[in-house]
């Protein structure tokens, strides 16, 4: 925030409170999955086979599950992947079971997603905003795109942004748009240059050891029925309508909609070549503390649609004032706010780390 922010903050005697961990305000938290995702001693092939032995060695990440976690059944077919990296690449590798495997769209960033697809969410400084999104379907056409905020802020997706160097490879285990044959799986593998991954004055630079980004996979599948020896998408029988498409995550969002950084999984990236005995990353404490921050930006985002404006202490968000404790450590909350705008900051007690958040949930934090 500007200084000259600041002062007309405190000209208007903006009140800076701290919270208390009450009743209140708990963080229902549940911990997005995390991927260790180790050194490759050489660049990886880009055809569709994981056949390299760092491969072979890459462990497998749990299987996807319905995007609104265990609200919903699990999916009918499985879905999971792997990753690696070197100093040029983020490599993934998707298996994707399905018994019809069939694909349409075959130009380059059409909606993908009206074909079965499988999609990969990136967000590298975990801001939430200044994000990427690549889909790809058993034809192996792509859609990548760059959103500068979430949609829910009024973000657009910037399909100018191409992933400059990325390579792909798609393999069919089956026949692809053979209706009425029973298919196995199709594979994803992906080589996603760190150089690509930047826009306006956003610079792209590769990981550094045991650093982590935000990350989400996503899987589109359609029910679909043969109807002329073709694969159709199942309608609803009273409407005549498609049916909606399952989505089937790896961190599961708790809500259908991709588009909520703040709740994708981990990645970390470990210097050490895939094979290596297994190497436990805990996550920093500040990412489970980051809850109160969201809370505060749900309870804002509350009270401007009943109020018109948003509030100017936690006291009128029905919080009372006081220290946070959470996982052993204590921190303050501040927030500073005008009526159209505002900033929450959690701390800890010696004000060496911070993260605060804004009223488009964009999130900044300092070490």
């Amino acid at each position: 925030m500007s200084q000259l922010i600041r002062h007309v903050f405190n000209a208007l005697g903006v009140l800076c409170v701290t919270l208390s961990a009450n009743a209140q305000l708990k963080p229902a938290y549940v911990a997005p999955r995390q991927y260790h995702c180790y050194q490759s001693p050489t660049p990886v092939k880009i055809d569709g086979k994981f056949d390299e032995k760092a491969w072979s060695q890459a462990a497998w990440s749990d299987d996807f599950t319905d995007i609104e976690g265990d609200k919903q059944p699990k999916p009918a077919m499985r879905t999971r992947l792997k990753m690696l990296w070197d100093n040029q690449y983020l490599y993934i590798a998707a298996e994707i079971e399905d018994q019809n495997i069939w694909a349409t769209l075959h130009q380059h960033d059409t909606i993908i997603f009206l074909d079965n697809d499988f999609e990969v969410f990136i967000d590298p400084n975990g801001d939430t905003h200044h994000y990427f999104e690549i889909e790809i379907n058993p034809h192996n056409t792509v859609m990548d795109l760059f959103m500068p905020k979430p949609y829910r802020e009024g973000g657009d997706a910037l399909m100018n942004w191409d992933a400059h160097g990325m390579r792909t490879a798609v393999q069919i285990d089956g026949t692809l748009n053979k209706a009425g044959d029973k298919d196995k799986k199709w594979t994803v593998e992906m080589a996603i240059p760190f150089s690509a991954l930047s826009f306006f004055n956003q610079k792209a630079t590769p990981p550094k050891e045991n650093s982590f980004w935000r990350i989400n996979f996503s899987r589109v599948e359609w029910d679909t029925d043969i109807i002329n020896g073709k694969y159709v998408k199942r309608r609803d029988k009273v409407t005549g309508k498609s049916l909606p498409e399952h989505n089937w995550v790896w961190s599961p969002q708790g809500i259908i909609d991709m588009h909520a950084p703040e709740k994708w999984g981990y990645v970390f990236f470990v210097k050490q070549p895939s094979g290596s005995p297994a190497v436990a990353l805990p996550l920093p404490a500040m990412e489970q503390a980051k809850e109160y921050l969201w809370q505060i930006y749900r309870k804002q985002r509350d009270y401007k649609r009943d109020h018109g404006k948003y509030a100017t202490t936690l006291v009128a968000l029905g919080l009372s004032e006081g220290p946070v404790k959470e996982n052993g450590l204590t921190y303050s909350l501040q927030l500073e706010a005008l009526s159209d705008q505002y900033t929450a900051t959690i701390r800890t007690e010696n004000s060496t780390e911070s993260c605060s958040i804004n009223q488009e949930g964009k999130i900044s934090q300092k070490h």
